[in-house]
């Protein structure tokens, strides 16, 4: 890897150029009397009139507007520092309402006045991404999906009819264009050292957000339309993100020593890691996670660029060119179509750990969540910021200098690093699968424990008659397990009884417990994960309607509140049980016996796929209509066993034919 010392900026000549020295090179005064008026009203005819547009299509030329607008941004960043802090709130806080944010508004007023560079550029990120928001919730007054990327959001017709198209242009200089400032992308993606941001910008985006509130009030007044805000994105099964132990102030006093020695480390951008730690220590854990997440971006570039030997690229793109970022890091293959080197460098844990956090659609997705504004930074979990800060120590140790094993055999680091090199992916689909597929089991084992009927109270019943369809279902179904005998882990098939509950659930545990690779799942492996994933939903949710069935017909039936005809209805259901318990249990070990061989798929000709996918697809159909029979509305109880012969004739016939996965692996 290469030094970390000797890369002096991550910014390009051209963008270090527009950031740190364009907008300092007219040194007009402008007189903020001009720009704001005394109660805080923004006089935006000030601001526009020094956006520039070029001659030949009237596009914005972003050079001559940024150095147009430097001494612009000195005066409102005078003009701020000049306040007090109750002064600035009476003339400003109402503005900032529409952002559902007020106190971050105000907290990044407070940093101004000490322009302490690191906390300027982490308030200047959380400024952006909470601006992006607000400015979405404006968007769907009028639009309908809201874009994704600032840029799309910023050149809408929806933002400019709110706002006005050259006060859209005024924010595309700052944010969200590659010909601008961009300040928004250069530091959330970790291009930016805290002293090339420079203080004025962010008072600038401040006020231009008191600004935006100013124009939209007159907006809503006019139209008499309503700011909605949509809801934050909140983090579910935290227990499921735990794979690293919980960080003390000890560990976090190593890592300070750590930080220093670590080659992962840029050197300039050695104060936010210093502010990452302080920010963990303080419980502000969204500080925390939004400092680190950009350097993570950085030191990985740096290891991206020297293991695929394209040092160029540790650098700001041009404008016409995108960014190196997380997204194309963690590809198989670079945009010239060779292998990317990276995860082989990295190796499958950490690589899995990574795409769990920040790309798999069911994972937390924390960059994208955090940086489009789209959490409640004061509720944000400390779990989160401990798994990320936890797997960040384990790269700074393993690409530390070669002398530094004394780190990697610390008392305090060792516990992580065991824990980052054992990491499996909790967020792929065919680990998602996993976990519904042990769920599922837990489920119906919870049948044997419902309350039920004995037989002497079944005898009571007149006009039921004895119903041998649930055994002979049965006995197919062992028959079926019987030929998988011979794919089956050993010591798994109980002859005696193939379809004891004891002996599928320790068999499901053991299946799932074996590693499949999830990295760069090919197509086909995806599609058929999808129908599994959507048979086991189905399974579980049969599972969910008979336990709910059965405790309330069982409480009906002691309370004697059972009419005639439901409590053949009810006893129906009993006999029901007998064969739902071990279909579900047999489609369980399907689904898990295929998942093993998941990627076998792959080899299949696109005949013999078609043919696989819709055998597949008839299992699920026939989840889905149990899943219609056996709910409260419907009770049909009698129609299971029809539906339940069918399917297992087509499963017999399928596996017959040897056309499970299962059977091609051997």
């Amino acid at each position: 890897m290469a030094s970390s010392d000797s890369v002096t900026t991550c910014l390009s000549p051209a963008v270090h150029y527009v950031i740190c020295k364009l907008g300092f090179e007219k040194k007009a005064i402008y007189d903020i009397n001009n720009i704001v008026s005394e109660n805080g009203e923004v006089c935006w005819q000030a601001i526009t009139e020094h956006v520039c547009y070029l001659e030949s299509d009237r596009s914005v030329d972003y050079i001559e507007s940024i150095r147009s607008l430097g001494p612009v941004c000195e005066s409102v960043n005078l003009h701020f520092k000049s306040l007090t802090k109750d002064k600035f709130v009476v003339q400003y806080a109402l503005w900032f309402q529409w952002t559902n944010y007020t106190e971050l508004f105000l907290e990044v007023f407070d940093v101004l006045q000490y322009a302490q560079s690191t906390e300027v550029a982490l308030g200047l990120m959380k400024l952006t991404s909470c601006l992006e928001r607000a400015l979405g919730d404006v968007y769907l007054l009028i639009g309908k999906d809201c874009p994704f990327l600032l840029r799309d959001l910023l050149a809408s017709e929806q933002l400019a009819v709110v706002f006005g198209e050259v006060v859209m242009d005024v924010l595309r200089i700052f944010i969200g264009s590659p010909y601008g400032l961009n300040l928004r992308n250069v530091l959330w993606h970790g291009f930016a050292s805290p002293e090339e941001i420079p203080a004025k910008y962010c008072a600038m985006l401040l006020f231009l957000t008191a600004g935006l509130g100013q124009l939209l009030q007159i907006y809503l007044l006019k139209t008499k339309h309503v700011l909605v805000h949509r809801p934050y994105v909140t983090f579910i099964r935290l227990e499921d993100l735990d794979a690293f132990p919980d960080l003390n102030h000890e560990t976090l006093s190593v890592v300070e020593e750590l930080l220093q020695e670590s080659n992962f480390v840029l050197r300039t951008m050695l104060p936010f890691w210093m502010a990452a730690l302080t920010a963990f220590k303080q419980s502000r854990y969204a500080d925390c996670v939004i400092l680190l997440l950009p350097q993570l971006e950085a030191g990985l570039r740096l290891l991206f660029t020297t293991t695929n030997k394209c040092p160029n690229r540790l650098l700001t793109a041009e404008s016409s060119a995108f960014y190196t970022t997380f997204d194309e890091m963690l590809t198989k293959h670079l945009d010239n179509e060779e292998i990317n080197q990276l995860p082989s460098v990295l190796e499958e844990p950490a690589m899995e750990f990574l795409w769990d956090y920040l790309n798999h659609q069911e994972g937390p997705r924390i960059r994208d969540h955090l940086s489009h504004g789209e959490i409640n930074l004061k509720a944000f979990p400390r779990e989160i910021a401990n798994q990320l800060l936890a797997f960040a120590i384990t790269l700074l140790c393993r690409f530390s200098h070669e002398d530094m094993v004394v780190f990697k055999e610390h008392l305090i680091i060792k516990p992580l690093m065991n824990c980052a090199s054992c990491y499996h992916s909790r967020f792929h689909p065919i680990s998602r699968l996993k976990k519904q597929v042990l769920e599922c089991m837990k489920s119906i084992r919870l049948w044997h424990e419902l309350p039920t009927v004995s037989e002497e109270q079944i005898q009571t019943v007149k006009g039921l008659e004895e119903n041998s369809e649930a055994s002979m279902l049965v006995l197919k179904m062992a028959e079926i397990l019987s030929q998988l005998q011979q794919y089956l882990p050993c010591n798994f098939y109980n002859s005696d009884d193939p379809m004891s509950t004891v002996a599928t659930e320790r068999l499901l545990l053991e299946l799932c417990d074996r590693h499949i690779c999830t990295l760069y799942s090919p197509r086909p492996v995806l599609e058929v994960l999808v129908v599994l994933r959507k048979i086991c939903t189905q399974c579980h949710q049969v599972s969910a309607q008979v336990i709910a069935s059965i405790k309330s017909r069982y409480q009906q039936w002691t309370e004697k509140t059972l009419r005639s005809r439901q409590r053949h209805n009810y006893l129906r259901m009993l006999n029901s049980i007998k064969f739902l318990s071990p279909v579900l249990r047999l489609i369980l070990v399907l689904i898990t016996l295929e998942l093993v061989n998941v990627h076998l798929v792959c080899k299949k000709n696109p005949s013999d796929y078609h043919q696989y996918l819709k055998f597949l697809k008839s299992v699920l159909q026939y989840t889905e209509n149990l899943v219609t029979y056996t709910s409260p509305e419907k009770n049909k109880w009698d129609e299971t066993m029809q539906l339940t012969n069918k399917a297992l004739l087509k499963i017999r016939k399928f596996s017959d034919g040897k056309l499970t996965l299962i059977q091609s692996a051997t």
